[in-house]
């Protein structure tokens, strides 16, 4: 029967396929690899692409490896079978019993070659697919940023990267861009930060006005709308009403390069229905590609991070210190980053090997597993104002603007609900005249939640992020 035959064979049918398309290991770990035999049902082979997906990423995988699948089965069987690949909720409708669910861990083994000019993108060289460490939290979005960076501009455009800070959003990013620049060192990608275009925005404004560079802005928007790939890192930045020329000039810069079909990669802390400040034909726009989210990395997945980035420290640390650090810290990468490099510091200065109780003493600050959580007007007014895309000092400025406001409030409102601080502490903490200033606004934002479901919502997933730090 050719479906035993094609299933006893696939294993060798993909090292053929591999080797004819020349696939480097990481796009066959996330393209070839997940491919599994599903049916032949009238004379069409079913293959099954296991990974979750979007049907837009399979287009791209038959464009890349059907007609070759194709050829090498038939050298095969002798037949000239169809060839179908699909996701696993097409083939629950075929109704087959031979599906496989069987998943394989992936190992990325891909070799970067540093031979473009990263001072003119803004990349950083050292983020890369193979230095990236996949995991359940952040598979799909390793996937579609991998696809990105082997099709720029044809199929998951935009590409919007969201999740929590520290975990892996700037890494794809710039991991997308070196990928590009690998593969054809003439495209023209440019990573930037929604703030470093901002502070672009106001000096080629304030040279206009002084009249000291009059093509200043003209050069600016040369410079973005002729790329052939944009990555723009913590849009969330744009939403201060004080950045409307820079939100301005983004979105019409976004507009010249989706019309013509250019990539465009978009990262923020926040999903594009969650971004309210934002005109809606915008997100409208943003959701039109794919929404690839970032999630808190799971234990296996922190316990290989760690044990990457000890390997590309050239250090060592005792399994049982991984597990500690990995088990203690949950929340993000940036923090197990810290930790790492704080023991290794301390080992290499005191040339000494580090113990767990040595390792418990060090991170005390970090972790402090024993001790209660205690959660404190400072970390909910950081929290807050990383919600809001606002700075600290915007929120106890005198500033009356209403994006400023709200986040004020809540943040009194949440300051006398989930701390012991007195109303006169919190005042002065947020440099208020007196007690009065809090309590009119927490009465405020009381009488709101009775009616403003978006303000219930904004509340709860802030009190999450709190209790997530």
């Amino acid at each position: 029967m050719d479906l035993d035959l094609i299933n006893d064979k696939w294993d060798e049918i993909k090292q053929i396929v591999t080797k004819e398309t020349d696939t480097s290991d990481i796009a066959y770990n996330t393209w070839l690899k997940p491919l599994e035999i599903y049916d032949i049902i009238d004379d069409t082979l079913y293959i099954i692409y296991s990974e979750d997906s979007e049907s837009r990423m399979i287009a791209l995988i038959e464009k890349k490896y059907k007609l070759i699948i194709k050829n090498v089965v038939k050298d095969i069987t002798g037949k000239d079978y169809n060839i179908k690949i699909i996701l696993p909720n097409e083939a629950v409708k075929l109704g087959s019993s031979t599906q496989k669910d069987e998943e394989s861990d992936k190992e990325l083994n891909y070799e970067f070659t540093n031979s473009a000019n990263y001072m003119d993108s803004n990349l950083n060289p050292n983020y890369t697919f193979n230095t990236f460490v996949v995991g359940g939290n952040n598979k799909f979005a390793q996937g579609t940023a991998f696809t990105v960076s082997e099709a720029p501009g044809e199929i998951c455009n935009p590409l919007f990267i969201c999740g929590g800070p520290g975990l892996g959003k700037t890494h794809l990013m710039h991991a997308i861009g070196n990928q590009i620049i690998e593969n054809d060192n003439s495209k023209k990608v440019l990573y930037v930060t929604a703030e470093e275009f901002t502070n672009e925005v106001i000096e080629c404004i304030k040279n206009s006005r002084n009249k000291s560079n009059e093509n200043d802005m003209t050069y600016f928007r040369d410079k973005y709308r002729t790329a052939d790939v944009l990555l723009i890192d913590d849009i969330q930045f744009f939403v201060d009403k004080n950045a409307e020329s820079s939100q301005a000039e983004f979105f019409n810069t976004f507009n010249k390069l989706h019309t013509l079909g250019k990539q465009i990669v978009i990262s923020s802390d926040k999903m594009p229905k969650e971004m309210e400040e934002f005109d809606d034909r915008y997100i409208t726009r943003f959701e039109q590609g794919i929404t690839a989210e970032i999630k808190i990395p799971d234990y296996e997945t922190r316990v290989a991070i760690i044990k990457n980035k000890i390997e590309n420290r050239n250090a060592y640390l005792p399994d049982d210190v991984v597990d500690y650090i990995a088990s203690n810290i949950k929340s993000n990468i940036r923090s197990i980053e810290g930790a790492i490099n704080k023991l290794i510091a301390y080992s290499k200065l005191e040339n000494t090997e580090i113990t767990i109780d040595k390792a418990a003493e060090l991170l005390d600050s970090i972790i402090s597993p024993d001790k209660p959580k205690e959660i404190t007007p400072q970390l909910i007014i950081e929290v807050v104002c990383e919600h809001y895309g606002v700075t600290i000092e915007q929120l106890i400025s005198k500033n009356r603007s209403q994006n400023i406001i709200r986040p004020r409030h809540v943040a009194m409102y949440l300051c006398t609900q989930e701390t012991d601080c007195s109303q006169d502490t919190i005042a002065k903490l947020l440099e208020r005249k007196d007690h009065s200033t809090i309590i009119n606004a927490r009465n405020n934002i009381i009488e709101q939640l009775k009616t403003d479901e978006e303000l219930n919502n904004q509340i709860e997933a802030i009190k999450k992020k709190i209790n997530s730090n």
